[in-house]
């Protein structure tokens, strides 16, 4: 079966396939063996209609009355996502998120793993968190070009962003997952995501006033 690469997958369904993937990793750890769309659907929150459609897309996957082999599911969408190839990432800001990411550091996946990190502040630079040593921003162009990491998250305030990604980009930095809001100003064919963590939460508390405003008569 030949897999469909990332590249050519549209993005929305790209996201639901991360989604999936998350899902069935945890039904796998608590021993399920298979799930129905439907199933899916209430676990994932997305309606079961689209999986079928996601799901179409890479062949037979499922079979009617049977719904799908859990880890077939898992097997397959591992080798779309990439998930078994190594994916270095280097991280820029270890205030507070910063030094909490390199202690998490991805562990529900051994593949993904932050192996760099780079501050300004002279009281962080050369302290060691989960094995990995703050580096002075001066070491990041040749670190990144070492360590070949074309994907950084950053965790630096928004008044410093713009200079820090034109930092990033001129030393080969494809991808950058970024906490700070405001959006800044990139070159075409870089790849910018922004985790408004405030954006999430009023979201979250607009929905759930949403529910209790359906359950009043």
């Amino acid at each position: 079966m030949t897999i469909q690469k990332t590249a050519r997958i549209p993005r929305k369904t790209l996201e639901r396939l991360l989604i999936y993937y998350r899902v069935l990793c945890n039904l796998a750890d608590n021993g399920q063996r298979r799930i129905k769309s439907h199933e899916l659907g209430q676990a994932t929150q997305i309606d079961p209609s689209t999986i079928r459609r996601d799901f179409s897309c890479f062949g037979e996957l499922g079979r009617s009355g049977y719904g799908y082999d859990i880890a077939h599911l898992l097997r397959i969408l591992g080798e779309i996502l990439e998930v078994d190839e190594p994916q270095l990432l280097g991280l820029v800001g270890v205030g507070n998120l910063g030094r909490a990411l390199l202690k998490n550091n991805f562990r529900r996946n051994p593949n993904i793993s932050i192996v760099c990190a780079f501050d300004a502040d002279p009281a962080i630079i050369g302290q060691t968190i989960d094995e990995v040593t703050v580096q002075p921003m001066s070491e990041l162009a040749a670190t990144l070009a070492v360590q070949q990491i074309n994907t950084v998250i950053s965790t630096v305030p928004s008044h410093s962003l713009q200079a820090v990604a034109d930092l990033l980009v001129n030393n080969g930095v494809r991808s950058i997952l970024s906490f700070a809001p405001e959006p800044i100003i990139l070159p075409a064919g870089i790849h910018m995501r922004y985790l408004d963590l405030t954006s999430e939460v009023l979201n979250l508390l607009l929905l759930s006033e949403d529910k209790i405003a359906l359950k009043t008569p």
